[in-house]
C-alpha cells in the first residue's frame, strides 16, 4: 500500500502569507485524505501537486478555528468544480460533536447548495478531554429542530474496550479516533495497515535449502 502525505499548513491561530493553518493530506491509491482544514487550505491546495476533487475523507481533530473554519468554503469550492452526480459516493467528513451543526447551518446561512452529497460522523467526547470549565454538551443543539436538509451520518461513541472509535476499515487499514486533552475535547487518528502475506518462491527456497 502507498501513502504520501503532504503538509499544507503547519500554522497556528491563523494564516499567514508564508504558512497556512492546521491541515495535511494523506494521499493513499488516488484518493486524498485531508486532516484539519484550517482557514487558507483552498489556497494551499492549489499551489500543491494535488487534485482537490481526489479528496474523499475529511477529518477535523477539534473545534478550534484554525483547524476547521476552511471546510465550508472548501467544500463550496469542490462543488463549483463538480458535476451533478447522483451516484457519486459521499464526502466522509469526521470530527467532534457539533461539526454537523456547524456545517449545516454554515452552508444554510450562506445558500450554499452543493452538487455532491456529504455525510457527517460526530464523535461523542468524554468529559476528561479538556477542563471542566471549558466542555460544552453539544449532544442536544438540534433536539426538537427539523433538520430536513441536514447531512447524513453517524454519531460514534466511545469503545471502552479499545479506548478509541473506530472510524473506518477495508481490507488494507483501520482506521481509529483516540482522545486528547486540550482546552476543547479534541482528537487524535491512528492509521493502522493490517498484515499483508508476503509473496514466496517456495520452489527457490527448497533449492536454497
Amino acid at each position: 500500500m502507498s501513502l504520501e502525505i503532504t503538509f499544507l499548513g503547519t500554522g497556528s491561530a491563523y494564516p499567514s502569507p508564508a504558512r497556512g493553518a492546521s491541515a495535511l493530506v494523506l494521499r493513499r491509491e488516488g484518493q486524498c485524505w485531508l486532516f484539519d482544514c484550517g482557514e487558507g487550505t483552498q489556497t494551499q491546495l492549489m499551489r500543491s501537486h494535488l487534485r482537490a476533487a481526489r479528496i474523499t475523507k475529511i477529518f477535523i481533530t477539534h473545534l478550534h478555528g484554525d483547524h476547521f473554519f476552511g471546510l465550508p468554503g472548501l467544500l463550496c469550492t469542490l462543488s463549483l468544480q463538480s458535476n451533478p452526480d447522483g451516484s457519486k459516493a459521499p464526502v466522509d467528513i469526521y470530527g467532534p460533536l457539533g461539526l454537523r451543526s456547524f456545517l449545516w447551518r454554515s452552508l444554510e446561512l450562506s445558500h450554499s447548495q452543493l452538487l455532491f452529497p456529504y455525510t457527517v460522523h460526530e464523535l461523542v467526547p468524554t468529559q476528561d478531554q479538556c477542563p471542566a470549565e471549558e466542555f460544552k454538551d453539544f449532544s442536544g443543539w438540534d433536539r426538537g429542530e427539523a433538520l430536513p436538509q441536514g447531512p447524513p451520518g453517524r454519531v460514534l461513541h466511545l469503545d471502552p474496550e479499545e479506548d478509541s472509535y473506530l472510524l473506518v476499515e477495508d481490507e488494507q487499514l483501520v482506521v481509529r479516533a483516540f482522545r486528547l486533552f486540550h482546552r476543547v475535547p479534541s482528537f487524535g487518528f491512528v492509521l493502522q495497515e493490517k498484515p499483508q502475506p508476503g509473496k514466496l518462491d517456495v520452489q527457490k527456497l527448497k533449492d536454497l535449502g
